[in-house]
């Protein structure tokens, strides 16, 4: 199976456009068609339904989806765990939601990493929260950071700092009162976040704004006005310099970051050394 097809697969699915794939992928569309067509035959099947201005998947189109994206995420790590060296003698997969990237203080901890643990090459992948757990079963990634710990067995669970989601809005001295004509940022941040802010009445309305992106949410706030959930660590600074303010009165919701990763897994050495590595100077096992 030639990889390039199937990142050209994955190219179309995502913008549903022949042209445009072609586009991101640097080639002509008839390089891309033709691309689809081998995979086609590869197969059997008609993976496209490609109607004018409307191309959509097949059934096995969206059977071939998932199947695509973990090949190519694990031909990513193998050609990376290949090219390991004498110095760089040990990868680590590391799998967090796009929310959790842009986290304050990530960074810091995967520095810190680098500088205490030699001989580590560090794989960082964005991870969708429902995939989770599967990734880390089946090992393509060896340790995630997530909000929400899974209750399995076999897999350790480190909780490395707690923070709290707050209830921001662009305009000083807002009450909940206040707030229920501003513009509501919905800001995706799981199950748990889902239903407690559902029983919030005053913020019971369509967003103009759903995302699961903290930056795009406090940069939408900051930028247009609007009112919404964000984690203390990301609107701590704007808070600071009056940029944003807290809603007088509104529900505090308290939240934990955790690392999670296989009791069994071969690299559990290295993994134990990283884990130890402090994050903000916390560092508890649950």
């Amino acid at each position: 199976m030639d990889t390039e097809l199937l990142k050209t697969f994955l190219e179309v699915t995502k913008t549903r456009h022949f042209g445009r794939a072609a586009d991101n992928l640097f080639l002509t569309q008839s390089a891309v068609s033709f691309r689809i067509r081998q995979l086609e035959s590869q197969l059997g099947t008609p993976l496209f339904s490609r109607q004018r201005g409307n191309v959509h998947l097949t059934a096995a189109g969206e059977r071939l989806q998932p199947y695509a994206e973990a090949i190519l995420q694990t031909w990513g790590r193998a050609k990376q765990d290949v090219a390991l060296s004498e110095t760089l003698n040990t990868q680590i997969a590391i799998g967090a939601s796009a929310l959790f990237w842009e986290f304050d203080g990530i960074s810091d901890w995967i520095n810190r990493i680098y500088g205490s643990i030699p001989g580590l090459a560090l794989r960082l992948e964005s991870v969708p929260r429902q995939s989770m757990s599967k990734r880390l079963l089946d090992k393509t990634i060896d340790v995630a950071i997530t909000s929400e710990a899974p209750r399995i067995e076999n897999l350790q669970v480190t909780k490395v700092r707690d923070y709290q989601l707050q209830l921001v809005v662009h305009k000083p001295n807002c009450t909940m009162e206040n707030v229920r004509d501003i513009s509501l940022v919905y800001l995706d941040w799981g199950t748990r976040f889902s239903v407690e802010h559902s029983r919030i009445h005053e913020l019971q309305r369509t967003p103009i704004l759903h995302t699961h992106s903290s930056r795009m949410a406090l940069d939408y706030i900051l930028g247009s006005g609007g009112v919404g959930y964000l984690p203390s660590p990301v609107v701590a600074q704007s808070v600071d310099e009056g940029l944003l303010h807290v809603v007088e009165g509104a529900p505090v919701m308290e939240q934990s970051l955790y690392l999670i990763s296989r009791e069994d897994n071969e690299k559990s050495e290295m993994i134990e050394a990283m884990l130890a590595v402090p994050f903000n100077n916390v560092i508890e096992s649950v």
